[in-house]
């Protein structure tokens, strides 16, 4: 009677084990892109990883920023927060970039539209800041997850508060 039990909880075990594994492969962020669909504009071992918080730029990809130094050094960042917090260090940065959710390519801020404060979850922040090239992908975005239609300097505002609630 023990042999039975053992090998029918062993069972249940096992089939438990591999359905919560099933489960968490089903669970993706919406920030997440898989590997080959990334744009890394870092060099050496840590180019994977956030300049600032070393969280994984893949897994937070569609909130990335990006810019250089004037050395021309490229840091990629998880997030508008962690260029935020870079450009706080007092360093001077050109060419400052974002992905653009819809085609995943880097495009200059200044050209892109941000949809701030949708349901979509943020990353490294409460509120959530997504970055459009075009205004009509930023509509479609805003009308499936609300939020606010701004530009970079609202979106780096937005950003910016953030550090607010985290210091007190």
């Amino acid at each position: 009677m023990i042999k039975i039990f053992l090998g029918v909880l062993a069972v249940l075990i096992v089939s438990g084990c591999s359905s919560k594994k099933h489960t968490h492969n089903m669970y993706k962020p919406f920030q997440m892109v898989k590997a080959e669909e990334a744009t890394l504009l870092q060099v050496g071992n840590e180019k994977q990883y956030c300049y600032i918080c070393g969280m994984d730029l893949i897994r937070f990809y569609k909130t990335s920023h990006a810019s250089s130094s004037e050395s021309g050094t490229n840091y990629q960042y998880c997030s508008i927060h962690c260029l935020e917090d870079h450009l706080g260090q007092g360093v001077m940065l050109k060419n400052p970039k974002v992905v653009d959710v819809t085609s995943l390519k880097f495009i200059p801020v200044g050209e892109a539209t941000y949809v701030v404060g949708s349901k979509k979850r943020g990353t490294m922040s409460y509120v959530s800041k997504y970055a459009f090239k075009n205004l009509e992908d930023a509509k479609l975005f805003q009308s499936e997850n609300g939020g606010k239609i701004t530009g970079f300097k609202e979106a780096r505002d937005s950003a910016k508060e953030d550090f607010k609630h985290y210091k007190n």
